[in-house]
């Protein structure tokens, strides 16, 4: 068992306080690092990591960072935009040979390069608020790049992401993120857990891919469909989706009654309109 400080430990030796600005809330317990990677293998019915990849994004001081870690990943690349967290990091890194820290930028990282040069990997992440759902949906296209995503949401944006049809929750990227993968909601964080504290509760999900997922351009095909619709979301998609060439003709076919909302049609509903 390899004895490293803990996260607590080195947010005090390097003075290192979260940025609002960056959307950081550090997560410094071991015990909820712990539980999320624990529930998250359960899910997969994987016993630890020892033949798996990972990326995380956002390390920050590394809580996450050394839950996985304790779970022996074959390799473990971290990305952090936050010089300040690169000390930090890289202190773990002595401890840990198979960690990789890179610095740079999520939102501009190739996701989908990497697994073709090593290999489908794990993602988690304790993702920055400000741009989860940029991320996620990014992600989403490219989700047979990916073996599975943990990752950790304010709860509004989890429960919008997990939402059944017909709920004020069910949405966009309810449709896409359900059409993508099975997504399981694992256990609710309360603002205490986090330093600083947020002013909301957060909550984990485990994304694990389908079989056959769709491809980009179906995808973006999909996004557009859901945009026109939840844009009006209150309207029969009669009215919604009026734009759409032939509707009538298609909705018949399917036995869509275009009476309905935008809540009210199903993530393959959707994909039917898309593909017919």
């Amino acid at each position: 068992m390899v004895d490293v400080p803990t996260t607590k430990f080195f947010v005090e030796k390097y003075g290192l306080m979260a940025k609002k600005a960056l959307g950081q809330n550090f997560l410094l317990d071991g015990n909820i690092t712990d539980k999320i990677m624990r529930l998250s293998l359960n899910e997969q019915k994987l016993k630890d990591l020892s033949a798996e990849q990972v990326v995380e994004i956002g390390p920050g001081p590394g809580g996450l960072t050394q839950a996985v870690l304790r779970q022996h990943p074959q390799k473990m690349t971290v990305i952090e935009m936050d010089a300040r967290c690169l000390d930090i990091l890289h202190e773990i890194q002595s401890f840990y040979p198979q960690l990789e820290v890179l610095e740079g930028d999520a939102l501009k990282f190739d996701f989908c390069a990497k697994s073709e040069s090593d290999g489908k990997f794990h993602i988690v992440s304790n993702l920055p608020y400000n741009i989860s759902v940029v991320l996620l949906t990014g992600w989403l296209k490219h989700v047979d790049c990916y073996k599975s995503m943990t990752l950790m949401f304010q709860k509004e944006v989890a429960d919008r992401i997990t939402a059944d049809i017909g709920t004020k929750d069910y949405g966009r990227i309810s449709v896409m993120a359900q059409l993508q993968c099975d997504v399981v909601k694992l256990f609710d964080l309360p603002p205490t857990c986090f330093v600083p504290a947020p002013k909301i509760w957060s909550s984990v999900l485990l994304f694990k891919p389908k079989e056959h997922p769709l491809d980009e351009n179906i995808l973006a095909k999909v996004e557009k469909l859901t945009e026109l619709a939840f844009g009006q979301r209150r309207k029969m998609i009669r009215q919604s989706l009026k734009s759409i060439p032939n509707l009538a003709e298609k909705a018949q076919q399917l036995g869509i009654d275009l009476t309905l909302r935008a809540e009210n049609l199903t993530p393959q509903q959707y994909l039917d309109l898309v593909l017919a």
